[in-house]
Parts: C-alpha cells; sequence; structure tokens
C-alpha cells in the first residue's frame, strides 16, 4: 500500500486501518517512564535502532529505506511504490509468496508502505522467529529477481488499485490536483501512486535500476521494537543484514526547492457523484527539517488548536457559534524533509454555499491569532497532543514506526526525545508569528468539491 499521510475533509484519514502520528515522539527517556532505545551501527552502513518492550514475548522488526515517490525518477512517477509492490515477487534463494507463507504460518503479520520520504516493510511474529525476519528481508535486500511474468501482471494491479482510489473518487482527485498547484517545482506535488499514464510505461529495467540504486545497507534503517535486548539484535543483524556487501555510500537524493509562493491559487473539481460539498485549504509551510526556530513544532500546535477535534478554534467558531459548517479542522503534516503543507478544511451546513464558508473560514482565520490563542485553549492542545503521543507509544509497532519514519528524514532518536518538551514550550507569541506569517492567501490553495450539476449551472449563470 502507499501511505501518502491523505486527508480528506473529515480529518486525517487512517493508515493500515488505524489512526496513527508518525510525526510525533514518545517519551524516549527511561527515567521519564518511556523505552530506553539503543542505537548502533555495522559494519556496512546499516543503521539499527533497538527499542525494548518486555511486556509480551513478541517483537516488531521493520526495515525502512531512505527513498520515497519524492525521489522517483523524472517519468517514472510511482516506481517507488511499484519496486514496493515487486518486493514480494521472490529472491535468487526464495520463490514467489515464500516470505508471506512463513509470516503467515508462524502466525505473524507483515505489511509494506511507500511514503514522500520513505519505504517501509514490517513484520510482527513471537520473539524467536526475528532471525528468521531478519534472513528474508536481508536476502531481499539484495537478492530480488524480477522478469516480465511478474512485473507486468504487478503493473496492471498497481493501476487498478489507482483507479479505484482515485480514478473513481472526487475528493482523491481534488487533493491531487491540490498538492499539484501547490508544489508546482517539487515532487511532492506529484502523488505517491504515480500518474495513470507513467504508471503505464513502467519496466522491469524501471524497477531494477530504482532498486540497485536505494536498497542498499548504507540506506536502511533497521527498527526492531519488543521482547529482545540491544545485544541480541546486534548478534542476529551481524550474522544476517552484516552479510549485505555495501555499495560505498548512501545515494544523495537530489530533489529541486518549492520556490516562494506569490499568488493565491484556486481549484475546482465537480462530479455527478459529489453528495457532500466540501472546502479545503492548503498552505505551503515549512517541515520539520526545514523549519528556524522551533517553527515546526509551532504549526504543530496551531493546528492543533485551530483544528484538533471538537473543541478546537474553527469547530466552535464555524459549527457550533455560526452554524455555517458541519465539521471544520485542520491539519500539519511536519514530518516532511522539505517544505510541507498545512491544511484547513470545512464542510457546509445546510443551505450554506462554498463561496459564503470559504469568507467565514477566511474571516475566523484572520482573528485566529487574537481570538483563537487564549492560554486555557493553548494549554488544552499541549495537553491532546502529548496525551495523544503517549497513547499511541503504548504500542509496539508505534513505537517502531516513530522512531523508524523520524530517522528516515534525517531526525535523530534525540529529537524524537524532546519532542514533548519542544511542544510545552510553546507561547502565544511564537503561535501568532507562524500563523501571521503563514497562514496567508500568497501561500495558498483553495480547493472546492462540488457536485457536477450546480458546478454547470454556476457556469451558465
Amino acid at each position: 500500500m502507499h501511505d501518502d499521510r491523505k486527508r480528506s475533509a473529515f480529518g486525517p484519514a487512517t493508515t493500515q486501518g488505524a489512526t496513527l502520528r508518525t510525526d510525533a515522539a514518545p517519551f524516549g527517556r527511561a527515567e521519564a517512564g518511556g523505552p530506553e532505545v539503543a542505537s548502533f551501527v555495522l559494519d556496512n552502513g546499516l543503521d539499527v535502532v533497538v527499542v525494548p518492550d518486555h511486556r509480551a514475548p513478541v517483537v516488531t522488526h521493520m526495515i525502512w529505506y531512505r527513498n520515497g515517490s519524492a525521489d522517483d525518477p523524472l517519468g517514472q512517477s510511482g516506481i517507488a511504490h511499484f519496486l514496493e509492490h515487486l518486493m514480494f515477487k521472490g529472491t535468487e534463494t526464495h520463490p514467489v509468496g515464500a516470505f508471506s507463507k512463513v509470516v503467515s504460518g508462524l502466525g505473524g503479520q507483515e505489511n509494506a508502505f511507500t511514503s514522500f520520504d520513505y519505504t517501509a516493510y514490517f513484520q510482527r511474529v513471537a520473539r524467536e522467529n526475528l532471525k528468521t525476519m531478519m534472513e528474508f528481508e536481508a536476502d531481499r535486500m539484495t537478492g530480488l529477481v524480477l522478469d516480465d511474468a511478474v512485473v507486468a501482471p504487478e503493473r496492471d494491479v498497481v493501476l487498478e488499485e489507482r483507479r479505484m482510489r482515485v480514478e473513481t473518487d472526487p475528493s482523491a482527485q481534488l487533493s491531487e490536483a491540490m498538492a499539484a498547484s501547490l508544489f508546482v517545482h517539487h515532487p511532492y506535488g506529484i502523488p505517491i501512486i504515480g500518474w495513470m499514464h507513467e504508471i503505464e510505461d513502467l519496466d522491469r529495467t524501471h524497477a531494477l535500476d530504482y532498486y540497485k540504486r536505494f536498497y542498499t545497507p548504507e540506506n536502511a534503517i533497521l527498527v526492531v521494537a519488543g521482547d529482545v535486548t540491544a545485544d541480541e539484535v546486534r548478534r542476529l543483524a551481524d550474522g544476517t543484514y552484516g552479510r549485505v556487501a555495501g555499495s560505498g555510500a548512501r545515494p544523495r537524493r537530489l530533489r529541486p526547492r518549492e520556490p516562494e509562493p506569490r499568488a493565491a491559487r484556486r481549484i475546482s473539481v465537480a462530479d455527478p457523484k459529489v453528495e457532500q460539498p466540501t472546502l479545503q485549504r492548503l498552505y505551503l509551510v515549512p517541515s520539520c527539517m526545514t523549519a528556524k526556530d522551533g517553527e515546526s513544532h509551532a504549526l504543530e500546535l496551531l493546528a492543533e488548536v485551530l483544528g484538533g477535534g471538537p473543541t478546537s478554534y474553527l469547530y466552535r467558531s464555524l459549527v457550533l457559534e455560526q452554524g455555517v459548517a458541519v465539521n471544520a479542522g485542520a491539519w500539519y503534516m511536519g514530518s516532511a524533509i522539505d517544505d510541507t503543507r498545512f491544511s484547513v478544511y470545512a464542510v457546509p451546513a445546510a443551505g450554506v454555499s462554498l463561496e459564503a464558508l470559504e469568507e467565514a473560514v477566511d474571516r475566523a482565520l484572520r482573528r485566529a491569532p487574537d481570538e483563537a490563542l487564549g492560554a486555557q485553549a493553548i494549554e488544552r492542545a499541549k495537553t491532546r497532543l502529548v496525551a495523544e503521543t503517549v497513547y499511541s507509544s503504548d504500542s509496539q509497532s508505534s513505537l517502531a514506526r516513530i522512531f523508524g519514519s523520524a530517522l528516515a528524514i534525517g531526525e535523530s532518536i534525540e529529537d524524537v526525545r524532546r519532542w514533548p518538551s519542544e511542544i510545552n514550550a510553546i507561547d502565544r507569541d511564537r503561535l501568532a508569528a507562524v500563523a501571521r506569517r503563514y497562514l496567508v492567501p500568497a501561500r495558498s490553495v483553495t480547493g472546492y468539491l462540488i457536485k457536477a450539476r450546480d458546478h454547470e449551472e454556476a457556469g451558465a449563470a
């Protein structure tokens, strides 16, 4: 599956069945009640992170590669996601389906996902089967075998996935169009699954070239969370992953930088299938890797204050007080290598036009620095963010994903550990400053999702 952190007008979508914050952090210090995380590097350059969790005799084994759809070569959009599919097609020593059959036979779980900035594979099994998972995963790091007999049918699977998820979904089409307008030069504007016409042209050579470039020990991060010690993981990793020859250097990730935006943009998608019109707004903002002076943490908290649920400013203002919307909120996708997106969304109440709703949203956002940032609202938002993170870090697989996703984009274990204190240090002035600087028309793309006949009637008028 591809993991594009897709959001809809109803807020963050779920990933693999459960909402998961991968841009948040647990209390990573043992003295704060969290795990004592260990890390080391194998001789071939593979980074290893161990997150002990001795509550049950199980482990989550994840291998992360520092490449995602934003690293797809020009004209080959979707190749990172396509290769994720092909990684299950067998190696020189294991036939197609052997890995998955073993995981299932052991009573384990497995999956994989592709994001803009990374690709990851994971298994959850009993602790005594960790070595087996390492052996299989190390094998397909270097021994993948592809021929046209498996590549062509799997390409058809991906094409059908796109038809089902995008071509028949007006909301997904709006999201794609808005991203392409927000990121004019940067590959974040290209869908993770790829453009249909470019997926159709992907072949075995494209996949193998991409595989050889990015699937190397130096470009990977092994994360093991569960009933293990660092010494145990080191011994097992040395005997499996350690046998994979390094390529000599981590591949460079060359990406264009999105220029400073100068004009507001608008997108409208009209479709007969639309039953509920929606308003979406994207702003180009810094990510955790491009922000300065703690702006990323401030944007994360600002999204929670403005749109983090039924007690948030936008929900109270638009839904409860004015009655112009039935839902409203905001989110920030801070976990990214390059500049990213901040979103505001609203669903109009019966009889309210999108134009009237947009005016109400803009009015609320203009007033937000003065009206939304009261001491109690800020403290409630901080409490919610930290509580959500503590709750998610109670899950072994969530812990593995938190650390893996952070390291895959260039953050450190210490960055993860510092997250709660960074959030708690944000004050009203910092929130007001990022709101005034980044939530401005010139940095925005506004999207309307409307029923086709309404659009046609408006055009005729």
